[in-house]
């Protein structure tokens, strides 16, 4: 199965090439401020928050173009900054255009679930009794019906960033790419997804006790005292577990793209 045979290339590389690990990492250095001003000055912390989305949105499409360009030579060999300025530079564009429509969609499906809430919340409270029974069984059935289209849309167009770099496609050959590779392989692609959420939910989790201890709020949760040496340790965990994914994350998805691609081979 293709999803377990790229794992050893995966870890291969990445251990050829911690680069990748202190890369990524540096995205997590980024969220550092923006969790520690959460507990004492929440709208600083929103603020910030804003401003590094909006960051973010300019920044990833380069990001995410040297990085798969970076995990892509790794799995041959060594990788350098290089690559990660030279592909992130070369499919920017293409990038940001898929990027902004990918975040495009995800906006419209949340604005459309939150009026689909907000009137269908207000409808529940204006019936009683049995209807009031069958609208929660309607209104909940129409949230799994956005949520799942989500699932959807995610999962079939997942590897278009990779198309565009690794296949030298346009945006929207790339996200055709993507779909077609998909439909053609899907229980490869349905254990990738699965395989990837269990790393997710390990690294997620250790980075998300690690976020607690870094802004901490009011919790029934045994948390211990926290001093500078507990901070920091905290902060160390949440970069690691970040940088970890991250980096995981770039050379197993490019060894799969490449075994389901079928245009070189990883192993």
């Amino acid at each position: 199965m293709a999803a377990l045979k790229s794992l050893r290339p995966a870890v291969g590389a990445l251990i050829r090439n911690p680069i990748l690990i202190a890369i990524v990492g540096l995205f997590g250095v980024v969220q550092l401020p923006q969790l520690a001003l959460q507990s004492s000055q929440p709208l600083l912390a929103a603020l910030v928050s804003l401003a590094i989305t909006g960051v973010m949105i300019i920044v990833v499409p380069f990001f995410q173009g040297g990085l798969l360009g970076m995990a892509d030579e790794a799995l041959d060999g060594e990788t350098s900054v290089d690559t990660l300025l030279a592909d992130g530079k070369a499919n920017y564009v293409s990038l940001l255009i898929a990027y902004l429509a990918v975040f495009a969609v995800n906006l419209a499906l949340g604005f459309v679930s939150f009026f689909v809430a907000l009137f269908g919340g207000a409808g529940l409270f204006a019936l009683g009794g049995q209807s009031n029974r069958l609208g929660l069984i309607v209104f909940v059935g129409i949230g799994l019906l956005f949520v799942l289209a989500y699932l959807l849309i995610a999962f079939f167009i997942q590897f278009y960033g990779h198309a565009i770099v690794l296949s030298d496609t346009d945006v929207v050959d790339g996200f055709k790419r993507s779909l077609g590779l998909v439909r053609r392989n899907p229980l490869s692609v349905l254990g990738y997804s699965a395989l990837l959420l269990v790393g997710s939910v390990v690294f997620g989790g250790v980075g998300g006790v690690a976020s607690i201890l870094l802004s901490p709020q009011p919790t029934a949760l045994p948390l211990p005292e926290l001093s500078m040496p507990i901070l920091a340790g905290a902060a160390v965990v949440y970069i690691v577990a970040i940088a970890v994914l991250g980096a995981f994350y770039a050379t197993y998805s490019v060894a799969f793209y490449r075994a389901i691609d079928g245009t070189r081979a990883v192993y």
